[in-house]
């Protein structure tokens, strides 16, 4: 199994062809558990004033662009400290 680590490396690398599974587990690992899972969608609340939440949807297995977008930036974010 891929760490958390590098699964973002791959995530960075190609954006739009990021599984579902593998967002959650980031997500898991960076943000925590979720505030609310249902079946295609898992709200995480970040530490980060910007991005202060996350919603994540799963479009048949596959993770939707734009939260990807968000997921990593609210982690560059962490990474770097600006809120």
């Amino acid at each position: 199994m891929a760490s958390a680590k590098d699964i973002v490396a791959r995530i960075k690398r190609n954006p739009r062809g990021v599984s579902f599974k593998d967002l959650t587990e980031v997500c898991d690992q960076h943000f925590g558990e979720p505030r609310q899972s249902g079946t295609s969608h898992r709200v995480y609340k970040t530490p980060c004033r910007v991005i202060p939440r996350v919603n994540i949807q799963s479009a048949r297995g596959m993770a939707k662009p734009y939260p990807v977008r968000q997921v990593l930036q609210a982690i560059h974010r962490l990474e770097v400290g600006n809120d």
